[in-house]
């Protein structure tokens, strides 16, 4: 039981920080693209490239929750 919990626990803040971190990393972007229009095609790759290393982070959650 209790390791089902620790499993449990680990892929709910493994994925609510990285969702917290790319949810902040669009606003932004977009938020800097209503600024600057012109700017779009230098701030999506960074975006894209952000959110995906956010990402990362949960699939590396996901991956130690079910090795214990």
């Amino acid at each position: 039981m209790p390791e089902n919990f620790a499993s449990g626990f680990t892929i709910a803040l493994g994925a609510m920080f990285p969702a917290l971190a790319i949810g902040i990393i669009g606003m932004k972007a977009m938020e800097a693209i209503g600024r600057n229009p012109d700017a779009q095609t230098k701030i999506l790759p960074v975006m894209l490239l952000g959110m995906a290393f956010a990402e990362a982070i949960a699939i590396y959650a996901l991956v130690i929750a079910f090795i214990k």
